[in-house]
């Protein structure tokens, strides 16, 4: 059974699904590529969306780096390895696409793909896509919004951007 659940937090309304007691989706309500037709099913009965609406809620009040919750990420197989690597992304730093895509494997040339697959993120936030950053240091690509990327960078340690991690 499919359950979703949208609740405010301190950037906007989120919208929290689960299939089968694991995490699908975390999506800012209204953001690119948010799926069409995700309506609220009402109070959340999945232990998925319950434990990520508390863990979301300790991250946003800076009382949580790490998230235990059970995901299903749906996508191709490409997507999933972009989806990986991202949460090997220690929070408070900063990779660039090019640093992922070297990460994984992939040509650095590859970069564009990579912020492709980084933009179809099903779970913001618990899987870090805003932690990636142009190769200038610019904070670019954010499906939530670029003023909300930098404002959770800014939550986990930097004014304005997170430590960039060199390779």
């Amino acid at each position: 059974m499919i359950e979703c659940h949208i609740a405010p937090s301190p950037l906007g309304h989120l919208a929290y699904r689960a299939e089968d007691d694991c995490l699908t989706g975390l999506f800012f309500v209204g953001q690119k590529h948010f799926p069409a037709g995700l309506i609220d099913t009402g109070a959340p009965k999945s232990r998925a969306i319950m434990a990520a609406k508390e863990q979301v809620a300790e991250y946003f009040a800076g009382e949580r780096t790490v998230f235990s919750v059970p995901l299903r990420l749906n996508g191709t197989a490409f997507q999933q390895r972009v989806w990986a690597a991202l949460q090997e992304i220690p929070f408070g730093t900063s990779w660039t696409y090019g640093d992922l895509a070297r990460r994984m494997g992939v040509a650095a040339g590859a970069s564009r793909a990579v912020g492709g697959a980084n933009g179809r993120n099903p779970v913001g936030i618990i899987v870090p896509c805003h932690r990636v950053i142009g190769a200038d240091g610019e904070l670019t690509g954010y499906a939530g919004g670029v003023e909300r990327k930098q404002h959770l960078l800014t939550l986990e340690g930097g004014p304005g951007r997170a430590q960039l991690t060199l390779f």
